[in-house]
């Protein structure tokens, strides 16, 4: 039997953000849907992230973003009866002298805020992870910062979602969608939904889903890798440490090392499996600056794949389409939704009910922004 559904918001997408924001909306009241294409929620860059949350970022939206995120991450199990995983093992980052003025001006702004973030020495950096200093100048710390269950936390908000009368549909992809009336129309393999609004979060395949509606959402996959030693002997938790010169990452993962480096080559598109030709540049590079690295075998089955849905300027693209009535775009994270996810439903929310966003000024993340020349670079991207 074909379906014919008709709620008040139609979310594309059941990973962290398109459950978010079905949670938010359901808990004020709106008849929600949830349309996934996968066969289970988390199935694509949310499954798949490295799990990291930080504050240290350089323009303040993404900073508050983060942080108004990660106090619910910390009180989760209060909040909701289930565990985020968080585990704040903090980020570390080596500032090249180049990078020093841009980065600095950013912990000053991370301090007005009120979020935790310390300068360390280079040596003092030593005593969390060894390194090779050449060519840092300082390093930050954010105690704060660590890592969480991507996958807990999006079930949670899926099962807090289908309390208040959510409902969510597997393998049922957007076909097309269209406007109807005052009403978005949207034609899936098992039927037509109808939604007054329809949010696009469906991460990687969010300019795909748009150009079904015949809308334009500047949102491309590209394909990231995370490799993973085998088990170590290693008695160390160690951060999630970037060097910023390289863009190179490393955190522990129990007792394994996952790390990675993102490839400027890499194409847009959907590949697919990991890219065993970027491990030889990655691990030079990384060994280059922590010389034990290269003492540690690589676990060829622990390693994956997934993938950045990215926008022109790195940063997300959130809320009321100008060219679509009642189209909320919630996308375009490029590698730190995870990080966002709680403080963004809400916004998504306030967004749909009030007309806009209230608890943040989300106007430098609407979409004008990539078609006016307003664009803003963050730095710390990885």
């Amino acid at each position: 039997m074909s379906l014919k559904v008709k709620v008040d918001a139609l979310i594309i997408g059941a990973g962290i953000m398109g459950t978010s924001c079905a949670f938010q909306l359901s808990e004020r009241g709106l008849r929600v849907a949830v349309l996934e294409a996968q066969i289970s929620p988390a199935m694509g860059s949310t499954g798949r992230s490295t799990a990291g949350v930080r504050v240290q970022f350089t323009e303040e939206v993404n900073i508050r973003l983060s942080w108004e995120s990660i106090q619910e991450y910390q009180h989760f199990q209060d909040l909701y009866g289930e565990d985020a995983g968080y585990r704040p093992i903090g980020y570390l980052l080596l500032v090249p002298p180049e990078r020093l003025v841009v980065h600095m001006a950013s912990v000053r702004l991370q301090e007005r805020i009120g979020v935790p973030v310390r300068v360390f020495s280079v040596e003092d950096a030593q005593q969390l992870v060894r390194f090779d200093p050449v060519n840092i100048a300082c390093t930050t710390y954010g105690p704060a910062d660590g890592v969480v269950d991507p996958h807990s936390i999006t079930f949670t908000y899926l099962r807090l979602a289908k309390e208040r009368g959510a409902e969510i549909y597997l393998e049922t992809p957007l076909t097309k969608a269209k406007r109807v009336g005052s009403s978005w129309q949207v034609e899936t393999p098992k039927g037509i939904f109808e939604a007054e609004y329809l949010v696009n979060a469906a991460g990687a395949w969010a300019g795909e889903v748009a150009r079904r509606a015949g809308l334009t959402v500047p949102v491309q996959p590209v394909r990231r890798m995370v490799y993973a030693t085998v088990p170590t002997t290693w008695h160390h938790t160690y951060p999630l440490t970037i060097d910023l010169p390289s863009g190179f990452y490393l955190r522990s993962e129990g007792n394994r090392i996952l790390f990675g480096r993102s490839n400027p080559d890499e194409p847009t598109g959907f590949t697919e499996g990991v890219d065993w030709d970027w491990f030889e540049p990655t691990i030079r590079v990384g060994s280059a600056r922590f010389p034990w690295l290269a003492e540690v075998r690589l676990d060829h089955r622990a390693c994956w794949w997934g993938y950045y849905e990215v926008t022109p300027d790195h940063n997300p693209i959130l809320g009321r389409l100008p060219a679509a009535e009642n189209w909320v775009n919630v996308a375009g994270f490029s590698g730190h939704g995870v990080q966002q996810a709680p403080m963004v439903g809400r916004l998504i929310a306030e967004e749909i009910i009030l007309g806009k966003a209230q608890s943040l000024n989300i106007d430098s993340l609407r979409i004008d922004r990539l078609f006016n020349h307003q664009q803003y670079k963050e730095y710390n991207i990885i």
